[in-house]
């Protein structure tokens, strides 16, 4: 398997402090109502306990992204290097395609440059040798950096309960799935 670049989203660890998506802001400077990144409270349907559980969900750079397929003028291209898929946002003419078209609500509007807009990786900050600004935010590792090519957790899943699956599309993604909290009680006496 070719080097394929994930996000690891392990939902035991996450507190939902919102640090990745506000660091994720913090780096591109994004206007007011883009967000690129976003934290996901897990409905009781999909965790019952009182507990909460969460999902920092951005774009998932899929193998096979739909965002690139319906683009009419090529603003998006995937990385031969790493599978990072870039959107080139001066190429975008805001159609709208890319926006419609992700099951996973990726692509998002800009309605200052009426233009979409997506996370992109942080491929600058790759190719520098750093981790993108998410993953360098989370303070509990929640969100980590992953190469699909090598990556080997036995719990991981790629389509949590909650998390929509669209295996043409292949998202590159790995969860970790939240657990039942352990309860403990007091013997009786």
């Amino acid at each position: 398997m070719r080097k394929q670049l994930g996000f690891y989203i392990d939902a035991n660890r996450c507190i939902g402090c919102f640090t990745c998506a506000m660091a994720c802001k913090n780096q591109y400077h994004q206007d007011i109502g883009v967000i690129w990144r976003q934290v996901y409270d897990l409905k009781t349907e999909i965790y019952p306990h009182r507990e909460r559980a969460f999902y920092s969900l951005a774009c998932n750079h899929c193998e096979n992204p739909t965002c690139s397929n319906v683009c009419p003028v090529k603003a998006y291209y995937k990385r031969e290097t790493d599978g990072v898929v870039v959107h080139e946002q001066e190429k975008c003419i805001g159609c709208g395609n890319c926006i419609r078209s992700c099951p996973y609500g990726a692509p998002r509007h800009n309605p200052v440059l009426r233009k979409a807009e997506k996370c992109s990786f942080c491929w600058e900050r790759i190719d520098s040798g750093l981790e993108p600004a998410c993953i360098l935010s989370c303070p509990v590792d929640a969100l980590q950096l992953i190469d699909l090519a090598t990556f080997e957790e036995p719990n991981a899943v790629q389509y949590p309960p909650g998390f929509p699956k669209f295996t043409s599309l292949n998202p590159s993604v790995r969860f970790r799935v939240a657990q039942s909290p352990t309860v403990i009680r007091r013997k009786r006496l």
